[in-house]
């Protein structure tokens, strides 16, 4: 007996003794206390992605769900995690683990069913139910207007994002959340990663609304598009969306009544040269134009760059003066999520080509730009992209909206990587903000385990396991669950010293 009980109590410490080996003991942040209290700590899913109840109560489908339904991604979406019906259990755990703040996204087809028009009043319960079961519970709520899940109908009715049409819609549904959430909510974004959709749903096409033309498409389902010219009316669109939203939230709500703070989210991806040779450099330069500039030029300026124009020509899009007054200075702070890095290195070629996609516009400009897969474990990256936005964009407000590390699914509950690489990028974060990095909040992604837009449920990112088999769809915290608990609480160290890592241990 005494024999079995020793080899139970090693096995329960061997995760334990993993992470200090893997860690050492190495100086860094403490825990949450470190931090400026005005500082937030979340976790966030969307709207797609964890509410499941797809049919019920008048949501009718978004483009993601025609886009599995065609079978270009698999499982179930329909019920899914299930926090539709499983919400004040999610909320609960969120306050458990000690969550600042919860983000997550409305879904605009469960809102206003047909892009435009009526509200659906379940679907207005809904939404008000979670805020204030949040707000109950302590938990800021950061609300996020569209992540990739346009209401079918607009896209059915005039191509969504690549039609001006959209300005003005995105517009009146941002006014029904502002006016219906407004008063509880302090922190929205408007558009999530716009350098990444437009790419993956206008130009490749592996993503909904599955636009693209030969030869650029990834997709043999790609029947409609045009890679040439979509992508940057997409993003132009997105572009004055965003500012129009911006715009009417600050002279209609927030200057008198709300107080709250609007912004846009993009993909923050490091971008290195390989080698220090001035043609990796110089092509490093030009990624970044089409993962940052695209976006955050316009943002600042009120237009594109003029590296830009040039490498685009007579394709990109103009603002009139209008919409340049408009967009210039249309947001609060920018949302950043981020998972890792890519290199760029400068590869002579004499390449030209009669059509031409985003990439190639990217790749012709500077002979060829070969850019390598990206590392999922790299804090230092992280650095990188922080010290861009400083020193490029003049220092704006940062959230880290999403920061996870990605597993195979029903792995192990001791994710012992995972709370790695949350403590690197803690302390990255840590660094940055005492080198004067003008940045205000951290999310993990993701809170539970969710239908990942490129892997289904393949894989998984969540502080907590959903047991889809399960008709309750219970949910199980992980390690990275308890040690972010923890460090929010003040309780375990990111360098995690055998003192810490025992507190950790018995504090579970």
């Amino acid at each position: 007996m005494g024999i079995n009980i020793i080899i139970i109590i090693i096995i329960s410490l061997l995760p334990l003794f993993l992470l200090i080996s893997i860690l050492g003991g190495t100086d860094g942040v403490d825990n949450r206390c470190d931090f400026p209290s005005d500082f937030i700590f979340g976790s966030g899913t969307t709207a797609f992605q964890v509410e499941g109840a797809a049919k019920e109560d008048g949501r009718t489908p978004s483009i993601w769900d025609t886009f599995v339904q065609s079978g270009q991604q698999t499982g179930d979406t329909d019920v899914g995690c299930n926090q539709y019906h499983k919400y004040k259990e999610d909320v609960k755990l969120m306050a458990d683990v000690g969550l600042e703040a919860y983000r997550f996204s409305i879904s605009w087809s469960r809102l206003i069913p047909n892009g435009r028009g009526p509200l659906n009043p379940k679907g207005l319960e809904y939404y008000n139910n979670l805020i204030n079961e949040l707000l109950l519970h302590g938990i800021q709520p950061h609300i996020t207007l569209y992540n990739y899940d346009l209401p079918q109908a607009l896209e059915d009715e005039y191509g969504g994002w690549i039609s001006p049409k959209i300005v003005e819609d995105f517009s009146a549904y941002a006014e029904v959340c502002f006016r219906e959430f407004g008063d509880r909510v302090l922190y929205w974004t408007t558009v999530n990663e716009p350098n990444v959709f437009v790419l993956g749903g206008y130009d490749l096409g592996f993503l909904p609304p599955e636009r693209c033309s030969f030869p650029f498409g990834r997709n043999k389902n790609c029947s409609k598009g045009n890679s040439t010219t979509e992508p940057y009316l997409a993003m132009h669109h997105s572009l004055l969306a965003h500012a129009s939203a911006a715009d009417l939230y600050r002279t209609k709500f927030k200057k008198d009544k709300q107080h709250g703070h609007i912004g846009i989210s993009i993909y923050g991806i490091s971008l290195a040269p390989s080698t220090n040779s001035k043609e990796d450099v110089h092509v490093a330069q030009i990624a970044k134009q089409f993962f940052y500039d695209w976006v955050l030029h316009p943002l600042m300026t009120g237009d594109y760059s003029n590296l830009m124009k040039k490498i685009v020509g007579s394709k990109l899009p103009i603002f009139t003066k209008d919409e340049a007054n408009l967009v210039k200075g249309s947001y609060d702070f920018i949302g950043i999520t981020y998972y890792g890095d890519m290199s760029c290195k400068y590869m002579p070629n004499n390449w030209s080509v009669e059509y031409r996609d985003v990439y190639a516009d990217l790749q012709i400009q500077m002979g060829f730009l070969s850019i390598t897969e990206r590392s999922l474990t790299s804090a230092k990256s992280l650095k990188g992209v922080l010290q861009y936005l400083m020193q490029e964009f003049g220092n704006p407000p940062v959230i880290i909206y999403e920061n996870g590390f990605e597993t195979e699914r029903n792995s192990s509950l001791q994710d012992v990587a995972r709370v790695k690489y949350m403590m690197e990028h803690i302390q990255v974060v840590f660094d940055a903000l005492r080198n004067g990095s003008n940045m205000n909040g951290y999310f993990t992604w993701s809170f539970i385990d969710v239908f990942e837009l490129l892997t289904g449920y393949k894989t998984s990112y969540g502080l907590f396991y959903v047991d889809l088999d399960d008709p309750n769809r219970k949910r199980y915290s992980k390690f990275s669950a308890k040690w972010y608990s923890n460090f929010l609480k003040g309780k375990t160290s990111t360098s995690l010293d055998s003192d810490a890592a025992t507190k950790l241990l018995f504090y579970s």
